[in-house]
C-alpha cells in the first residue's frame, strides 16, 4: 500500500519511517477500505474498523424507504457514506465533537450526489435540529466503548495515534452508550431503530442500558467480523 500510494522515493521514505513510528496505515495513506469503499481517514482521525459492517448490515435492514438517519461519534462519517451510497433517498445527519473528525467527515460525505447529508459538531444530540424530535428512522453508533484501564493495552496504532475520545468509554466502556440511549427515545420515529456497537462482554449491560430507556432490544453477532451490535426499537403501543 505504501508503495502504491508514495508520489516520490522521498515520500515513500517519509511514509515507512511514519509506518516504522506506529502510525496507522490508514492515516498514512490517507484512506481506510470500508463495504467497498475507499474512506478518507485524517492524521489524528479514528479508523473505521471492518468489524463495524455489522452495524452497517443491519441498518440496511431495518432502514425504512426514505429514512432517515443519524449517526453519533461518526469520526470519518465511513458508516454514514456506506449507509447513504447504498440508499440514495436518505436524509442524514453525522456529528462528532471532534472538530478534526468533522472536517475529515464533511469531506468524505461531500461525495455523495443525490443525498440530503449534514455534518454536525457538538455533542451527540446538542447539535440536531429541533425538527427532528420524534423523526429518527435509524440512530447509528459506534460510541467508544474501551474501559478506560484497557486503553494501555491496545496496539499502539489506536492508543497512541487515535483520538482518546474515539476510544475511551469510561470505567466500564459504556458511558457514551448511556448517554446516548438516555436521549434516544425523544429522537426516533415510532418503530425507528437504535443501533450500537459494543463487545460480546458488554452485550449484557449494553442490553440493559436500552431497556431501561424503553426499547425492545436484542443482540446481533458475528463470527467472521469479531463483531456484536445491540439494537433497540422503539416500539409503538396502540
Amino acid at each position: 500500500m505504501l508503495l502504491a500510494s508514495a508520489r516520490t522515493p522521498i515520500e515513500l521514505e517519509d511514509m515507512v519511517q511514519q509506518r516504522v513510528a506506529g502510525w496507522p496505515l490508514e492515516q498514512i495513506v490517507g484512506w481506510a477500505e470500508f463495504a467497498g469503499l475507499r474512506v478518507a481517514v485524517d492524521p489524528g482521525v479514528f479508523v473505521p474498523r471492518r468489524r463495524t459492517e455489522l452495524l452497517l448490515r443491519h441498518a440496511l435492514i431495518l432502514a425504512p424507504s426514505r429514512p432517515v438517519v443519524v449517526e453519533l461519534c461518526c469520526g470519518s462519517a465511513a458508516l454514514s457514506l456506506a449507509l447513504a451510497s447504498a440508499l440514495p433517498d436518505s436524509e442524514l445527519y453525522a456529528v462528532d465533537i471532534d472538530p478534526a473528525a468533522v472536517r475529515c467527515a464533511t469531506r468524505n460525505l461531500a461525495r455523495l450526489s443525490t443525498t440530503t447529508a449534514q455534518v454536525r459538531q457538538g455533542d451527540l444530540y446538542e447539535p440536531l435540529p429541533a425538527l427532528l424530535t420524534g423523526q429518527v428512522d435509524v440512530l447509528l453508533a459506534n460510541a467508544p466503548y474501551v474501559p478506560t484501564d484497557s486503553i494501555s493495552f491496545m496496539p499502539p496504532e489506536a492508543r497512541l495515534y487515535e483520538p482518546r475520545l474515539a476510544l475511551d468509554g469510561g470505567p466500564d466502556g459504556l458511558d457514551v452508550q448511556r448517554r446516548i440511549a438516555s436521549g434516544a427515545t425523544r429522537w426516533l420515529a415510532p418503530d425507528g431503530h437504535l443501533l450500537v456497537e459494543t463487545s460480546g462482554g458488554q452485550a449484557a449491560e449494553s442490553v440493559a442500558i436500552l431497556e431501561r430507556h424503553g426499547l425492545a432490544t436484542w443482540v446481533v453477532t458475528s463470527n467472521e467480523l469479531d463483531a456484536t451490535v445491540v439494537i433497540g426499537r422503539l416500539a409503538v403501543h396502540p
